[in-house]
């Protein structure tokens, strides 16, 4: 077992889930979001997502599996299995663990039985999760550069994160510090997702190219399944687009420098 692997992949994954605490900050001073800049905000997180699946995630996955499978086409369907299976299993999580959208609502079973606040803890566990599972598996290879592309994209996608699930909840009636104090803490999962990442692909190296690939359908499901909906509701599609565009290519930066 590779410790040192592993502890850089849990530091790494911790770092970028603190993120969301730097951004919750910003709500101390910050009396409310306007839906404009809150969509913006989130269409530049979802384009992160995105880059980071394809450009750290699905791409490195075909090349590990193709290097152990020694066949292209082998290597192409084991990466879509894979993403499959990581987007059925967050598919399955969202509909049967209760949950609540800023914009669509009360979502999942047994909704009702909540209070609000936690049901907004689960939903933004849901988005987290996939996030630090993704920069584990990222170091889980031994690719330092791509695990750092990929803390370093999922950090700067929380700050905005961090801020627009804080404002949301003070919007609702919730104290600043409340909402502060919640919207930090649902960073949190992220170190726990990369722990389990990069501790899996270490100890088990055959299944890098399934882990990357689960991280990423994980990850696509999020952006299009909760991010892009949300962010196309209040007549602001153009600039969440943008925003989504920017996130994409500062991700598609970042990976290329820190990688090559």
């Amino acid at each position: 077992m590779d410790w040192r692997l592993i502890s850089i992949g849990f530091g790494a994954s911790l770092a970028a889930g603190a993120a969301t605490g730097l951004g919750a900050l910003f709500v101390l001073a910050v009396r409310k979001l306007s839906d404009a800049l809150n969509d913006a905000l989130l269409g530049f997180a979802a384009g992160v997502m995105l880059a980071a699946t394809f450009f750290s995630l699905i791409i490195p996955g075909i090349k590990y599996a193709e290097a152990d499978l020694g066949s292209t086409i082998g290597a192409v369907l084991v990466m879509i299995a894979a993403l499959m299976i990581g987007a059925v299993a967050l598919a399955l999580v969202n509909r049967h663990a209760p949950h609540e959208h800023f914009i669509l609502g009360l979502q999942g079973a047994d909704a009702g039985a909540l209070r609000r606040i936690w049901l907004f803890v689960i939903a933004i566990t849901l988005h987290n999760f996939p996030e630090g599972l993704a920069v584990g598996v990222g170091y889980g290879g031994g690719d330092i550069g791509n695990g750092t592309a990929l803390a370093i994209g999922i950090g700067l996608q929380n700050v905005p994160e961090g801020l627009a699930v804080s404002a949301a909840l003070l919007s609702l009636g919730y104290s600043r510090l409340t909402a502060f104090a919640v919207g930090a803490a649902t960073g949190l999962v992220e170190p726990i997702g990369g722990l389990l990442g990069v501790s899996a692909v270490t100890l088990f190296k055959p299944i890098l190219p399934w882990g990357l690939g689960f991280a990423a359908g994980a990850m696509l499901f999020v952006v299009s399944n909760e991010i892009v909906p949300e962010t196309h509701r209040r007549g602001h599609e153009e600039l969440a687009t943008f925003g989504l565009m920017i996130g994409l290519a500062l991700m598609m930066f970042l990976d290329v420098t820190l990688t090559r």
